[in-house]
């Protein structure tokens, strides 16, 4: 036995096999979540700076619609479990049930596009511009647009791919390993929104 585990250590440091098993597709994912991962801790890390040596940073409750926003964390949050949904029906076969939490999956990725786009367009009427901002510091505006802005971007990236990959599924052509991939990037879009939610308008 210890010499089985002993040649199995040895082909691993040989070279050709991925950490824990994991398969290439995924060990290039967990890379990817995890640099942009950090790209938006700096941005955010950088909005917090800005927020503390500000002298008139606007109050949360006077710029946005809260209640709003959280409705938005829900259907995005809720919206990740299908997606755990589809990748648990992708791995036991489960064919309908994968293109049925796939197509939830994208209606509530939409709606979320939809809601931000209206709180946008209401924040853009009020006079919120990159370089302006009506309630106080000028760099309200410029890190609001740039951080909702850059997440919005990968929600509809998420959204586009999770279509293609469910009309892939329809064919035939996608495996459950695709969706889970799908599924791994959906998830870390959440958690963003989840950390920007936190320091945007609840902190």
């Amino acid at each position: 036995m210890a010499e089985a585990a002993q040649q199995v250590m040895e082909d691993r440091w040989a070279g050709g096999t991925c950490p824990f098993d994991a398969g290439w597709r995924k060990v290039m994912m967990w890379t990817f979540i995890i640099t942009d991962g950090l790209l938006f801790a700096g941005f955010l890390a950088s909005y917090g700076y800005a927020r503390i040596m500000s002298g008139s940073w606007p109050n949360q409750s006077e710029v946005f619609s809260i209640p709003m926003i959280a409705l938005m964390t829900f259907i995005l949050i809720s919206s990740s479990a299908t997606m755990a949904s589809a990748v648990a029906a992708a791995q036991s076969g489960d064919r309908k049930g994968v293109s049925r939490f796939m197509l939830l999956t994208i209606v509530g990725g939409a709606i979320f596009l939809g809601m931000q786009v209206w709180e946008w367009s209401h924040l853009i009427h009020e006079g919120a511009r990159l370089h302006a901002n009506p309630w106080g510091d000028a760099a309200f505006g410029a890190y609001f647009f740039l951080i909702t802005g850059f997440h919005g971007t990968h929600v509809l990236s998420g959204v586009l791919v999770i279509a293609i990959m469910a009309l892939r599924w329809a064919k035939g052509s996608a495996t459950a390993e695709g969706i889970e991939m799908t599924g791994l990037y959906w998830h870390f879009v959440d958690l963003v929104w989840v950390f920007v939610f936190t320091c945007f308008y609840l902190l």
